[in-house]
């Protein structure tokens, strides 16, 4: 049976290389291609709409959404999900990764690779093959420290700017507690051979482990 595939890709030439790709397959049949989810939503919420097993997802889209809601968001409509992207945002890759999504592959992977991930989404496990790991092991976020909860959402506030007194308010922590967490997480850093000693480090350790926003992710 031939899996239901649509793309969400802001690019239309990126859309026309999918459909062309996947007309080429007999395992995959593309539904449509859409700029983003709402559009997407509103087709599957149309008269007569097909049914749809998965959803190819580019990270970056021209709406400025956030991975994390868009992944959520095609979870709700039933879809398995599988990221089909340039992989060059930690910060996108994170969200993307929070979500729970059936897997990555970079767009540069052949059609053979792309058809086997389809394949392995659609049918409800996780893509993991050995390229898969070797896209975790190549990217900055394999270097990323292990923070608790409380900690990321610490680093978070305060490497968006905010000073440590204002993160104790917005967390309802006392501001030693907060200074403290902030001591924890520069040594975690440190321990890991990774300079964090200004509020500049930090943020920047922040940005390339995808917990805030860097320069281009705007």
């Amino acid at each position: 049976m031939s899996i239901n595939v649509v793309a969400v890709d802001d690019h239309d030439v990126a859309l026309v290389g999918i459909r062309s790709v996947l007309e080429g397959s007999e395992v995959c049949n593309l539904v449509g291609g859409f700029s983003d989810v709402d559009a997407l939503a509103e087709f599957l919420d149309g008269p007569g709409a097909p049914k749809v097993d998965l959803a190819l997802l580019d990270l970056r889209l021209g709406d400025d959404s956030d991975p994390y809601v868009n992944v959520t968001r095609l979870r709700e409509l039933g879809l398995k999900v599988l990221v089909f992207s340039a992989m060059e945002s930690p910060f996108y890759m994170r969200r993307a990764l929070l979500a729970d999504v059936n897997g990555m592959v970079q767009k540069s992977v052949d059609v053979s690779e792309l058809i086997g991930a389809i394949r392995t989404a659609a049918a409800g496990n996780t893509y993991a093959t050995s390229d898969w790991a070797s896209l975790i092991d190549s990217d900055p976020l394999a270097e990323a420290i292990d923070l608790t909860e409380r900690q990321q959402e610490i680093l978070v506030l305060y490497a968006s700017g905010m000073t440590a007194d204002s993160v104790a308010r917005a967390t309802g922590l006392k501001d030693p507690t907060v200074q403290d967490h902030l001591n924890r997480i520069r040594r975690k850093y440190v321990d890991a051979g990774r300079r964090a000693n200004t509020k500049v480090e930090l943020y920047r350790r922040a940005q390339q482990d995808g917990y805030v926003r860097g320069p281009l992710d705007h």
